[in-house]
């Protein structure tokens, strides 16, 4: 993962506008701590923090055209990168996967993002014509915003603390979207068939979803996720989503080694790992589907004590006050601390299958199939604001990049074209059926057909009540009372919410931060639109799982908190 941080149409002298660029950039650095690189010139100002995965010594960005005169800034991964480059011959001068950007801007201009497999989020610029050009994966897997100076110049970041004291106004640069010194704003480069229920319902016709298709997209994915010149690992927390990821990682790396395959072996042992309060579901789960996929595993513990304590810095990383991105943060901040340590870069992980395939707990009480797939077709386009953002930052703080190839474009676009009543879940069907049964044999049983856990809850059931707790004992009464009046945008409902918010607004001053961050009703995660499936979910919404009464074991009898 790494760190970019753009100017353009500064209006500064050059070196004036660099300066600008190394300081802002510098904010940048925990996202890539192994270099730094920066260019400025009368219009534009490049800066780049870089983690290094893919040609380590030779991919330092800003990275340049033959002759100088395109740049290019990028944060993310090009995992089809070498047949990009064959297929596009250019006088490349290094190794990075990311250079492949540069010819397809001169070829193609703002199509080129369909020509990229990947995750990104970028700014290249022409030198001598002036011309430039943004964009951001499809689903916001890497982060990206986008702010205006004082002087009318365009600042762009991969964090919004980038922004702060540099512009005016801020806010979230849109997930599959491009923008180019022809736009007024940006513009939709993906724009997926399988949005429309009627339209997946057409393609599909009669015929019954393949497990065994569903999981060579999956292995597929997987393996061109593996790409990379560092040690990996993988996250693995017990839950479905992170053991068939891991279980697929594993058998990949054992099959390079055993068959003395001529492809180079990335990292010859998969480590796997796992954090928890003291005796957690996830802890016990992950150690069993680690014995079963021979990984090398670590499961580490935290205290409340330690969570609280880190609380401040998780919301100034992952520039959040969400409850449940707050909720799940911590732990994960936690243990990227852990992996950094051991000298691993990289790791895979499980977010957007609960999304995919209907995997909350919520979606128990999906009214018919459609409303089933839109609900999933919200879920996925509202990732980048929740785990996408989680995972990213939470991770990055560290400078360890999280890679997710539930979220591979074409894994995506395959299984999100799957009618939604192969998904829907019910009295006899679980939820993720059909994952399950596509991974059937890779698992233990007991593990395969385990009930979803959402990560908060998994690492340990007493971590979101003592949070609830501490913020009752933080805020009063009478902060709740005057609520509205103190946070007329987003106004929070519990204090826990409250709790986060203040710790928020001291952190990003700017008014345009707060109205970056989602707000609204939910049950178990879900989006307000699901709110209104069960008259129960007004009574007891929190983003707990344990909320949904009648679904999970351990239901509780009131969530709202």
């Amino acid at each position: 993962m790494c760190g970019i941080f753009a100017l353009i149409g500064h209006r500064l002298p050059a070196a004036e506008a660099r300066a600008v660029a190394v300081r802002q950039g510098s904010l940048l650095r925990h996202r890539g701590p192994d270099w730094s690189g920066a260019f400025a010139d009368e219009r534009f100002a490049l800066a780049h923090e870089r983690l290094s995965i893919v040609d380590v010594h030779g991919g330092a960005q800003p990275l340049r055209g033959e002759d100088g005169r395109l740049l290019l800034a990028v944060n993310g991964e090009i995992y089809n990168h070498t047949e990009l480059r064959a297929a596009n011959p250019w006088p490349y001068a290094t190794g990075s996967d990311c250079e492949v950007i540069l010819p397809l801007f001169r070829s193609k201009g703002r199509e080129l993002c369909r020509d990229l497999r990947g995750m990104f989020a970028f700014v290249v610029v022409d030198t001598v014509s002036g011309h430039w050009m943004i964009a951001r994966d499809h689903v916001g897997i890497i982060p990206l915003y986008v702010g205006r100076t004082a002087t009318g110049g365009l600042a762009v970041a991969s964090e919004m603390k980038a922004l702060m004291e540099v512009c005016t106004h801020v806010q979230a640069f849109p997930p599959g979207h491009v923008q180019t010194d022809a736009d007024e704003a940006p513009q939709p480069w993906y724009v997926p068939e399988w949005r429309d229920f009627d339209a997946v319902e057409a393609a599909a016709g009669d015929a019954r979803p393949d497990p065994a298709a569903l999981r060579e997209a999956l292995c597929e994915a997987v393996h061109s996720h593996l790409m990379g010149d560092v040690p990996y690992g993988v996250l693995l927390s017990g839950g479905l989503d992170s053991s068939v990821v891991a279980a697929v990682a594993a058998r990949q790396a054992a099959t390079r080694v055993d068959t003395g395959d001529t492809e180079p072996a990335w990292w010859p042992r998969v480590h796997s790992f796992c954090i928890g309060l003291e005796g957690s579901p996830d802890l016990a789960a992950a150690e069993g589907i680690a014995r079963h996929i021979g990984t090398a595993h670590h499961g580490f513990t935290f205290t409340v004590e330690e969570g609280l304590d880190a609380l401040r810095d998780v919301i100034w990383h992952i520039e959040s006050f969400d409850v449940t991105t707050v909720r799940a943060s911590t732990p994960m901040f936690l243990i990227a601390r852990r992996i950094k340590s051991m000298g691993v870069k990289m790791v895979l992980s499980g977010e957007g299958a609960d999304e995919i395939f209907g995997g909350y707990l919520y979606f128990h009480k999906a009214p018919d199939a459609r409303a089933f797939h839109e609900e999933t077709v919200r879920k996925v386009f509202d990732l980048h604001k929740f785990d996408c953002l989680r995972a990213n930052k939470s991770m990055s703080a560290f400078g360890v990049e999280a890679r997710v190839p539930f979220l591979d474009r074409r894994f995506l676009d395959y299984a999100m074209g799957i009618p939604a009543r192969h998904k829907m879940v019910g009295e006899r069907r679980i939820e993720k059926e059909l994952l399950r049964r596509a991974f059937d044999g890779w698992l233990p049983d007991s593990l395969l057909w385990r009930q979803k856990e959402q990560f908060s809850d998994g690492v340990g059931y007493s971590w979101i009540d003592s949070l609830k707790a501490h913020a009752a004992r933080v805020v009063s009464d009478r902060d709740m009372a005057e609520v509205a009046e103190r946070f007329p945008v987003s106004t929070p409902s519990t204090k826990e919410g409250y709790f986060y918010r203040t710790i928020f607004d001291e952190l990003f001053k700017l008014p345009s931060a707060a109205a970056t961050v989602p707000s609204g009703p939910s049950i178990a995660c879900s989006t307000a639109a699901a709110v209104e499936w069960d008259a129960s979910f007004k009574l007891r919404a929190d983003p707990s799982g344990r909320a949904v009464a009648g679904v999970h074991d351990d239901a509780v009898s009131d969530a709202a908190g």
